[in-house]
């Protein structure tokens, strides 16, 4: 167990690798209840959204969910989350846990007329059930009221006789289900959970799961200190609206960034890790934001913010100190591209 963002969350129960192999191989659910649920609702509420955040917001139907950006004036990211519309005008925001209290005070800070904000966390828990096997798990819980949900798509019904919102989404890579439940219910609903079939997962499963599947972490790959045009090249930001930041994010995919967020997969299991330096015939090119083993694959692979002009697939790098290099080559995102996660029918 490890103290994060004023939460004491689980590492791992049984082994970080038996926990990664199980999610892609079979079910496991996480705890995921540090996350922050913000609900907003009101006549004006898309309109807000849609000037707060990058991604679109008012052609976003009832029942479906969208992946975006937070920004502030000068493009720099406040937060990645994802929104739900629950209605024309009630919407649903999932942020992360060491920037809840910031992201609520700058949305509260650029409220509109008619437009809500209410903070949902305290009352909100949430699991996720992720694997290629989550979908029979789910559905000897909830039985015949099993929804056929597509990828980013939720929906609210009763589970023994409670309220829940569950979507499919996740951060895996794995076809998979995140739960919404009143907070004193989540303890029944992970015993439930695992009598059905999930194996319980952890914190260090789950970064070597985004890690394989390329996905940012917030104080990682994404950061005030640059827009998300570096991390993603302008993917997730709709510039056919007006939202904070989008100066600065066309600016940047206008003239370039000075460098991009790019992977590399190293010759060995070794990686290079948070904060150490890639380096190209002897020269410092960039910094590293997440490494690990990926297990899926059995070689070490990072995620690393590279000068422009060397960021590129195929690229060659070396990391490390002279007595330990290791060498490796910069590949497409993500590493790993075996994932259930957008598969059209479930694995029964």
């Amino acid at each position: 167990m490890v103290e994060f963002a004023g939460w004491t969350m689980p590492v791992l129960y049984s082994s970080i690798l038996e926990e990664h192999h199980a999610t892609r191989q079979h079910c496991t659910v996480f705890d995921t209840c540090h996350m922050g649920e913000f609900e907003v609702v009101g006549p004006g509420a898309a309109r807000y959204l849609d000037r707060m955040l990058t991604l679109s917001v008012a052609d976003l139907a009832p029942g479906r969910c969208r992946y975006g950006y937070l920004l502030r004036e000068d493009g720099g990211v406040l937060d990645d989350l994802t929104c739900y519309a629950v209605g024309p005008n009630h919407f649903w925001l999932v942020v992360n846990a060491g920037t809840r209290a910031s992201d609520f005070a700058w949305l509260q800070a650029h409220m509109e007329p008619e437009v809500e904000l209410h903070d949902r966390s305290d009352d909100t828990g949430k699991l996720d059930v992720q694997g290629p096997e989550s979908y029979r798990v789910v559905r000897a819980l909830l039985g015949d009221h099993m929804p056929n949900l597509r990828y980013f798509h939720f929906c609210d019904l009763q589970w023994d006789g409670v309220p829940i919102r569950i979507s499919r989404t996740g951060y895996t890579g794995e076809w998979g289900y995140e739960i919404y439940v009143p907070a004193e219910r989540v303890a029944a609903l992970w015993e439930r959970l695992l009598e059905c079939g999930a194996r319980p997962a952890g914190l260090g499963a789950r970064d070597t799961l985004r890690l394989e599947m390329g996905y940012p972490l917030y104080g990682h790959e994404l950061s005030v200190q640059r827009t998300p045009v570096a991390a993603s090249r302008g993917s997730f930001v709709d510039l056919r609206k007006a939202f904070l930041g989008r100066p600065a994010v066309e600016r940047d995919l206008r003239e370039g960034c000075p460098e991009y967020l790019v992977g590399i997969r190293w010759q060995s299991r070794r990686a290079a890790r948070a904060g150490g330096e890639v380096r190209s015939e002897g020269r410092r090119v960039g910094t590293v934001t997440s490494g690990a083993l990926a297990p899926s694959l059995g070689v070490g692979v990072s995620m690393a913010y590279v000068e422009s002009a060397w960021a590129r697939p195929g690229v060659r790098l070396e990391s490390g100190s002279e007595e330990r290099t290791i060498e490796g080559e910069i590949v497409s995102l993500p590493f790993w591209r075996n994932g259930t996660a957008r598969a059209s029918t479930p694995l029964a």
